[in-house]
């Protein structure tokens, strides 16, 4: 039987696209969600497992990996999607926002990763860890400044967790800008964010998809970054 792959934060958007394309694949699938929502029940019924965890702490972290191990002893991949994006502001203590970043993007797959890498490592095929990153890496963000920086570490975890879990597992990130708008977003959010790239398009959860399944399938890259902003850094 093939192992599951697991997606953290599959609840919506391009976790749950990703999801619901391994299901139109027959690959088994395991979830993670904070909040609930519609899409679970969903999912739930086409025989998804689907775990409730809350990573804001460490104790959650630990929690759901006991859960996930007594579930399934083999993992196909891992794909790190769980995420957040609180904003530096004058309500807010900067301290804890920091925290909130780094321990929901950094933490969490480091524990993760260093608790499950025997399930990746069973069996004689090469296994996966994905990371999701982001553009604003590249460039850092004035409103979202422990966001950037929280997902420039996790792009680090990408270099060192491929050296740690090579050959036998391939770790990756992909990193997006604008995939989909949020529902509610202005017209002129829209267009004024529309003009940040070459391409000038909404591409929907597809790109994402078509991006991670390609890293799973590819043997032969790890410890990379694979870009995905429709040349947004040219602008």
């Amino acid at each position: 039987m093939t192992p599951p792959i697991l997606i953290t934060g599959a609840g919506q958007r391009i976790g749950l696209a990703f999801a619901r394309a391994c299901l139109d694949r027959d690959q088994p699938i395991i979830v993670t969600y904070r909040s609930y929502r519609p899409a679970i029940d969903a999912l739930q019924k086409a025989g998804v497992e689907c775990i409730h965890a809350d990573f804001a702490t460490n104790e959650g972290i630990e929690g759901f990996i006991q859960t996930l191990k007594s579930r399934t002893d083999k993992l196909r991949a891992i794909i790190h999607n769980a995420s957040d994006w609180l904003p530096e502001s004058e309500d807010s203590d900067p301290a804890d926002v920091m925290s909130a970043m780094m321990q929901i993007h950094v933490t969490t797959p480091y524990l993760i990763n260093l608790a499950c890498r025997s399930m990746l490592e069973q069996g004689d095929s090469t296994t996966d860890i994905v990371h999701m990153t982001d553009y604003v890496v590249e460039k850092g963000s004035a409103k979202h400044i422990a966001y950037a920086a929280s997902k420039a570490a996790l792009t680090n975890l990408t270099l060192s967790f491929s050296r740690l879990m090579a050959p036998r597992v391939k770790v990756n990130a992909l990193a997006p800008s604008l995939i989909m708008f949020n529902q509610g977003d202005s017209e002129a959010y829209r267009e004024k964010t529309l003009k940040k790239s070459l391409m000038g398009i909404e591409p929907g959860a597809e790109v994402a998809v078509a991006s991670l399944q390609f890293l799973l399938d590819n043997p032969y890259i790890t410890g990379r970054t694979l870009p995905l902003d429709g040349g947004r850094h040219l602008v």
